[in-house]
């Protein structure tokens, strides 16, 4: 696969995901409150990475939650005992994230240009939050992802499977439009282990129809080798 890299920290997929989610963030974070409870199988993956990311030989032990929306996936990683912040676009987003979790970090910045110094995390979570990225741009993201854990860090990577994107259009009746995409978990795990990766589990399950969902969901785990 050949690509452009990325070069501007506002690309119109960055900008229209940052617009995106500024848009529907208060009404996002309602819909979803109930979502660890409702989602017990996912947690359970989530769970699962902390406890290698806590007996792993990865860097000083950070761990970054990157696209951490309203900050619940961080504030789950950090009752599993992780010292972990919270970084998305979204401002208003993560002023919902501040407002729950008044004693987590968080901050804003892209996935694609992290101001993270290389090989110092131990941990770091995708968790659905590449789903906006064009295909293309995925190595970028990979290899940013690769840059800035320790060796011996790992990646939890969270993204609906399938092959055809998902589109919102003025989601909670607001004037705003974006694409989800869904991927095939094999492409994927290629994608992952061509930016320097070594796959470490995957789990793919089915929709869960009651919960509104329309394609399945996987999980992949990742480690940067030592």
């Amino acid at each position: 696969m050949t690509s452009t890299p990325f070069t501007s920290a506002e690309a119109d997929f960055v900008t229209s995901t940052r617009i995106f989610y500024d848009a529907i963030a208060e009404d996002y974070a309602d819909h979803f409150a109930g979502e660890r409870s409702a989602k017990p199988r996912d947690w359970t993956v989530m769970a699962g990475f902390a406890e290698l990311v806590s007996r792993g030989e990865g860097g000083s032990g950070q761990v970054a939650d990157l696209g951490c929306g309203p900050g619940r996936s961080t504030a789950f990683l950090a009752s599993q005992g992780l010292d972990v912040f919270g970084l998305d676009l979204s401002e208003s987003m993560l002023a919902i994230a501040r407002r729950e979790n008044p004693g987590l970090r968080f901050r804003q910045g892209s996935m694609l240009d992290l101001d993270i110094p290389a090989g110092t995390l131990a941990g770091a979570v995708s968790w659905y939050s590449s789903i906006h990225t064009p295909v293309d741009q995925l190595p970028f993201v990979f290899a940013e992802f690769h840059r800035i854990l320790a060796p011996g860090g790992y990646l939890l990577l969270a993204f609906q499977a399938g092959d055809q994107p998902l589109t919102l259009d003025q989601p909670f009746g607001h004037p705003v439009r974006l694409d989800f995409e869904r991927r095939r978990p094999e492409l994927v795990a290629e994608l992952l282990e061509a930016a320097g990766f070594t796959l470490r589990a995957r789990t793919v399950r089915e929709a869960e129809e009651g919960l509104g969902e329309s394609s399945a969901q996987a999980f992949l785990v990742a480690r940067k080798p030592v």
